[in-house]
């Protein structure tokens, strides 16, 4: 069961590391609100047709009727402004920058919680881990030169939305079947994300790479990683899901830099370390692993 879980993780890691090059090479040609309307419409269909299927079709229903203000909400929260966020930031800085930015997402999450969601905020060690995460995002969008800091504000403000939407679904989504919250929340955000992909769209046949990259963003690194992400969620937990933080970035770098080409310095690496050491110690991983090491031990 474990090792299941495991090869799960890993396949939504190298998912959701390659969405980042992904979207730098269709916003080389597509407008970030046409791609993610392409993006998200295709996401929605694909998971209209699964759903059903793994969940039945009444009960589909059923669930959408009676959370469909949560599932708008998050919708536009997680998926709709935040995806729009990241594909604009990422016209104006590099695939892998943005995923190391992304990597705070629990960083935020500890923020909003301390303000806002009081049932799962964090004190102690883990506040110092939130300061030491916000120390490597400063970091990095210091180290921009001037035309890109509002690239990676971008990507900053799309983690923190992140943060927020998966605060909103863990409190009032919880009991939802994950297959069905996938669904409704990407046909909410493909509806938000609507009139301005249209107004965006080009007047061209995009190239084949573009195409590509659009279907490439949908299908599996959309419907099919949410499935397996909520899936993991689901058997063996919201804590153990959350590890593939620790996996997207160097993932989505290596990609960046065999592709596509692109180098970074040592404010991207040391950035990167504040914030997985950030999120290490404000998710409760470095003390939870301790905890664990000191009872193996013999009396």
């Amino acid at each position: 069961m474990g090792r299941r879980y495991l090869v799960m993780l890993l396949a939504v890691a190298l998912l959701w590391g390659a969405s980042f090059m992904f979207i730098k090479i269709a916003v080389r040609e597509l407008a970030p609100a046409t791609l993610i309307f392409a993006r998200i419409g295709i996401a929605a269909l694909t998971l209209a047709v699964i759903v059903p299927v793994l969940v039945g079709g009444r009960r589909t229903l059923a669930e959408i009727r009676a959370n469909a203000c949560w599932l708008a909400l998050v919708g536009v929260v997680n998926i709709a402004l935040p995806f729009w966020l990241l594909s604009w930031g990422e016209t104006r800085i590099d695939s892998g920058l943005a995923s190391i930015i992304q990597a705070a997402v629990p960083i935020f999450n500890a923020v909003a919680a301390f303000g806002f969601f009081h049932e799962v905020r964090v004190t102690g060690v883990r506040l110092a881990g939130v300061a030491i995460g916000f120390v490597g995002v400063a970091l990095l969008v210091g180290a921009q030169p001037h035309g890109k800091v509002l690239g990676a504000l971008a990507v900053v403000g799309m983690a923190f939305c992140y943060a927020v939407g998966q605060l909103f679904a863990g409190r009032h989504l919880s009991d939802v079947p994950p297959p069905v919250v996938a669904l409704g929340t990407t046909a909410v955000a493909a509806t938000a994300a609507l009139p301005l992909g249209l107004v965006q769209a080009p007047h061209h046949v995009p190239k084949w790479e573009t195409i590509g990259s659009v279907l490439a963003l949908a299908i599996p690194l959309t419907a099919l990683a949410f499935l397996l992400f909520y899936a993991i969620i689901a058997g063996a937990g919201a804590a153990y899901a959350s590890l593939v933080t620790y996996l997207v970035p160097p993932i989505a770098l290596s990609y960046g830099a065999i592709f596509l080409g692109e180098r970074f310095g040592a404010a991207a690496l040391g950035g990167l370390a504040l914030i997985l050491a950030g999120v290490a110690l404000g998710s409760g991983t470095v003390p939870l692993a301790r905890r664990r090491r000191e009872a193996s031990l013999p009396s």
